[in-house]
């Protein structure tokens, strides 16, 4: 008896402890959190536990439903998942400005870039701190316009295999669902660019294990993010979508630790072979150099190689998708992106490096394009001290939404913002403008290191297929924008395309 009673207050003292050291400070920063964000922003009723992940029945619904926060001039809302984390959405240049000018890292908790950390690692995308400013100097040169151009190269017969693909599903006047083929051919770039890995993927299409691996990796991290008991890791985990995930993971990982390993032995073997071919990324990582002449770990370059191959493909084919997708639905468009076209690059098989500066409709119709239908409709970042947005306070720890779908159709920002007006980039139009209005790209010091490189090869493909293509909407299928990890179209982006000689 006495042995149990020194045990129970043991036991006592212990929950006590807990309570006093873990739990009661935690509910001090929820109270905290609450009192300084619930007057302040609009929002929705919050529940007791499950906060607003109740009412967001899909992505698309909640982007739609909460516009109405900001038809008053409101620069941001919010919104909370679960109990325990809220969410401050900006929506407006003022507020985007106030988040993106700062080095801000990303949110890795709560239901931010956590759900990628087990696919991407540490990478530049989720990375903070001494570590994404030395990985991102590391990295830039990779990005240099020597390393850009030979690219070209690849982009040219990438876009050639992706015309034949739509042009025999085209056969018999049959519509073509663009998203498909669009990933396919934008995976086939960044495994050529990125790695020298050829090996058909186009022709393969997604019976290649990588291609179906990175594709359901996508879905299930979406399915995650509606549902919240997964928001639990440990829950997750044991989940049959959280097997089926980490067993991806864990392929992915196999496929580019092989293609690693084999490119280290190579330059091993034969320190000159960087000199004797064309440098892709893989080259790049392998060979950088710190200050104190320090390299990436093995570790390190998978996680950058991982992180590009998912940042770069995925993004660029909704881009392209719904590039394509504009030039089918306003003709005139596509008539002015033809003669633009034409004029730069003329007769030729290829577009060339010297033709993507002579190019002068085309890029403001990409704007255009990205602006309504942004690849990436929302980005995150996590305060690590107090930031003032849309004038107030909102305290360290607090996850913001860089809600770059809904500013870009935000009424206060943009006139008329779903109507396709070219003019709004022209220079006349955009002078004075603040450059925060249009962030497809993120902005700031974590802008996308790629985008210049993703840029280039939106115009090629599009230089490629206006030349050889007439594009029309398939009226019985009428496209209606998605926003998941990127935006996609809820059934599919159906269009018709028909060749330029027959017409």
């Amino acid at each position: 008896m006495i042995a149990f009673g020194i045990v129970g207050v043991f036991l006592i003292a212990l929950v006590i402890s807990v309570f006093v050291f873990k739990v009661l400070p935690v509910l001090r920063k929820l109270q905290k959190w609450h009192t300084a964000l619930d007057d302040k922003f609009q929002h929705y009723p919050i529940h007791w536990l499950w906060g607003n992940l109740k009412q967001i029945k899909s992505f698309k619904e909640f982007l739609e439903d909460t516009m109405v926060f900001l038809k008053d001039g409101s620069q941001a809302y919010m919104f909370w998942i679960g109990f325990y984390r809220p969410v401050v959405v900006v929506a407006h240049p003022e507020s985007v400005k106030a988040i993106l000018k700062t080095s801000e890292p990303k949110a890795k908790s709560g239901g931010g870039y956590d759900f990628l950390l087990p696919w991407l690692g540490d990478g530049l995308l989720v990375s903070d701190g001494k570590k994404w400013e030395r990985n991102r100097r590391l990295l830039t040169p990779a990005f240099h316009f020597d390393i850009l151009q030979p690219y070209l190269k690849v982009y040219n017969q990438v876009a050639q295999t992706f015309m034949r693909k739509v042009e025999s599903a085209s056969k018999g006047g049959n519509s073509v669902e663009v998203f498909a083929p669009a990933g396919l051919a934008t995976l086939d770039t960044m495994l050529q660019c990125a790695l020298s890995y050829k090996e058909d993927i186009q022709e393969q299409g997604q019976s290649h294990p990588y291609v179906k691996a990175v594709i359901r990796m996508t879905n299930l991290m979406q399915a995650r993010a509606l549902n919240p008991l997964h928001y639990i890791p440990f829950v997750y985990n044991l989940s049959a979508n959280g097997k089926e995930f980490f067993k991806l993971c864990k392929y992915v990982h196999e496929f580019s630790e092989d293609i690693i390993s084999t490119r280290k032995k190579a330059l091993e073997s034969d320190p000159e072979l960087l000199n004797k071919r064309r440098l892709d990324f893989l080259d790049i990582l392998l060979s950088a150099r710190d200050d104190e002449g320090q390299g990436l770990t093995d570790r390190e370059i998978r996680d950058e190689v991982d992180t590009f191959m998912f940042e770069g493909h995925d993004t660029t084919s909704s881009a392209i998708s719904w590039c394509l997708y504009a030039l089918a639905k306003y003709p005139a468009e596509q008539e002015k992106v033809l003669q633009d076209v034409q004029q730069a690059v003329g007769d030729k098989n290829e577009v060339e490096w010297d033709d993507l500066a002579k190019l002068k409709y085309l890029p403001i119709f990409i704007r255009e394009c990205m602006r309504i239908f942004p690849p990436v409709p929302v980005v995150s970042r996590q305060l690590s001290q107090p930031l003032v947005i849309d004038g107030v306070e909102v305290p360290k720890g607090v996850m913001v939404d860089i809600n770059i779908y809904q500013m870009h159709r935000n009424s206060n920002v943009w006139p008329n913002p779903l109507e396709f007006d070219t003019e709004r980039f022209s220079l006349d139009s955009a002078a004075g403008r603040d450059p925060y209005c249009f962030v497809p790209f993120s902005a700031g010091p974590r802008n996308c290191i790629g985008q210049n490189f993703a840029t280039n090869e939106i115009k090629v493909m599009l230089c490629q297929v206006v030349r050889r293509f007439h594009i029309k909407v398939d009226p019985d299928k009428p496209a209606v924008p998605f926003p998941e990890v990127v935006l996609r179209a809820e059934n599919g982006l159906h269009l018709k395309f028909s060749s330029r000689k027959n017409t």
